[in-house]
């Protein structure tokens, strides 16, 4: 009884064989040849892909000096300050550091007693710039009103 369940797995893992790879070339049959030339895929001059190949009279000289990779720099005119006025919400004087609450939009920024150009104490208004610090938005040239 074994031995005819052998025989019968070994068929059926023969039937398997063969129709793999009758299917094989089948698919080598039916295929339009697999060269090189079918595989290829252009970039046309409006940065779409295409089967055809790029017309050379439509190419264009890039000058490769103009080409920026990354971020553009900020200039002048991108870094207009915007002068913001807010109350000083806590202070502590021992270790130099405290926090802004803004007057319009009720949001917090951190100030250091590097940011102060005047002497500054609770619930004082206040008018200062916003710089990027190391862990969020700090208040910085700090000044009473």
């Amino acid at each position: 009884m074994a031995s005819l369940e052998k025989r019968d797995k070994e068929k059926k893992r023969q039937q398997r064989q063969e129709e793999k790879k009758r299917r094989k070339e089948e698919r080598k049959a039916n295929s339009a040849g697999g060269g090189l030339e079918n595989m290829m895929a252009y970039v046309d001059e409006n940065g779409q892909i295409t089967s055809t190949p790029p017309d050379p009279t439509k190419r264009k000289e890039i000058d490769v000096s103009e080409i920026q990779i990354g971020v553009p720099r900020r200039s002048a005119e991108d870094e207009i300050p915007v002068q913001r006025i807010g109350r000083i919400d806590f202070f502590d004087t021992s270790k130099g550091f405290g926090f802004i609450r803004e007057e319009a939009s009720q949001e917090r920024f951190f100030v250091h007693v590097s940011g102060l150009l005047d002497e500054v104490k609770e619930n004082d208004r206040v008018t200062y710039d916003v710089e990027r610090g190391q862990k969020g938005m700090n208040a910085v040239r700090v000044r009473k009103v």
